[in-house]
């Protein structure tokens, strides 16, 4: 693997350079950045991959939901749609992308967006929502946000620092100074302070960034349409457990401190599963001879697996639902909504929605 960084090291030093040159090019101006006159805060990482994007979006909405008219707008990844769509509660991942149907999903009465331009979204929005919440948006450099919040994943800021196609980065490491906030996200749930300080002096933050550290809070397994179960896992439980994220690595040591019987049927992030991938999933369920056994899925791919063509042999699985959430480390939750909320509040006397 290190050889191939190697050969693509000139690709990524050509990709670099044209990152460069378009943030300069906002920077400056020569590209417009459009700031709108109510609260945007954006949600994103400079890696590909999971960071806690989700989670992080998800937790501001029940943050902000009763006390504001809000929308969240994502890209929409994965979707088979284009142009500006706000999801209906039947929405399903081929229209909108996992994430927002997942959004929907769980908070029904909150307006989800997407559009692959963010500025025509916001647009669209502004004159029904006092607070827009970008999904992913980091590097959407057309749109100005009033509050950024970026996502390091624990579990990979002490790797190299190189650019695609090399590397994970997405763009260079310094792109890190338009945040408002610095979330490092995934970490255990007991972090040492020698680990911390370590983990803040490889982030290197400016003097005027906080820096949190969150970890995961897995939930009680939930049904497909998210009713909660009694499902107890032990040691003689076999989970066939099938993914298609950018990081199963904390979920699978989390059901590794209950069970070590794990098959693990693992695709890439935002797969469309097919029928061919579920019939394998079922064939491999249905041929183990453990007494106890359980399929988990994660909800964002469980978004993907509500598609129509999926549903005749889905419907046999009892697939269940992890869900997940996140956790403060250090007492640090509180100080945290404070700095969000008093940034959305800044905005309250402009906006006419109340």
């Amino acid at each position: 693997m290190i050889y191939l960084r190697w050969l693509l090291f000139p690709f990524s030093l050509l990709y670099g350079l044209v990152v460069l040159i378009r943030n300069w090019c906002y920077n400056v101006g020569i590209l417009k950045s459009r700031e709108f006159d109510l609260p945007v805060i954006a949600v994103g990482n400079l890696d590909v991959g999971g960071a806690g994007k989700s989670p992080m979006t998800e937790y501001l909405i029940r943050l902000l939901k009763g006390n504001h008219k809000l929308a969240t707008l994502s890209r929409g990844y994965g979707r088979k749609t284009t142009g500006f769509l706000v999801a209906n509660t039947q929405a399903q991942a081929s229209d909108i992308g996992d994430e927002p149907a997942q959004f929907k999903n769980k908070f029904p009465n909150v307006t989800i967006a997407v559009a692959e331009k963010r500025v025509e979204g916001i647009e669209q929005l502004q004159a029904s929502h006092d607070l827009i919440i970008l999904d992913d948006a980091y590097q959407h450099r057309a749109v100005k946000p009033g509050f950024s919040i970026l996502l390091f994943d624990y579990n990979r800021i002490r790797e190299p620092r190189l650019l695609l196609p090399a590397g994970n980065l997405r763009e260079p490491f310094a792109g890190r100074k338009r945040a408002d906030i610095i979330v490092i996200s995934k970490c255990p749930a007991v972090l040492s302070e020698e680990k911390q300080a370590a983990a803040i002096k490889r982030v290197n933050p400016l003097t005027h960034q906080n820096v949190f550290f969150t970890s995961i809070s897995y939930l009680p397994l939930q049904d497909m349409d998210g009713k909660a179960t009694d499902t107890v896992i032990d040691a003689n439980t076999t989970i066939f457990l099938l993914t298609g994220i950018a990081n199963a690595y904390p979920l699978l040591e989390h059901l590794k401190k209950q069970t070590q019987h794990i098959i693990h049927h693992k695709y890439p992030d935002h797969h469309q599963f097919s029928l061919k991938n579920i019939s394998k999933l079922a064939d491999d369920f249905l041929a183990c001879t453990a007494q106890k056994k359980l399929i988990i899925t994660t909800e964002k791919d469980a978004q993907r697996l509500g598609e129509q063509d999926l549903q005749q042999v889905v419907k046999k699985l009892n697939i269940l639902v992890l869900p997940i959430g996140i956790e403060f480390l250090n007492n640090q939750q509180k100080q945290f909504d404070k700095l969000v909320t008093d940034y959305v509040r800044k905005y309250s006397k402009h906006s006419p929605i109340h």
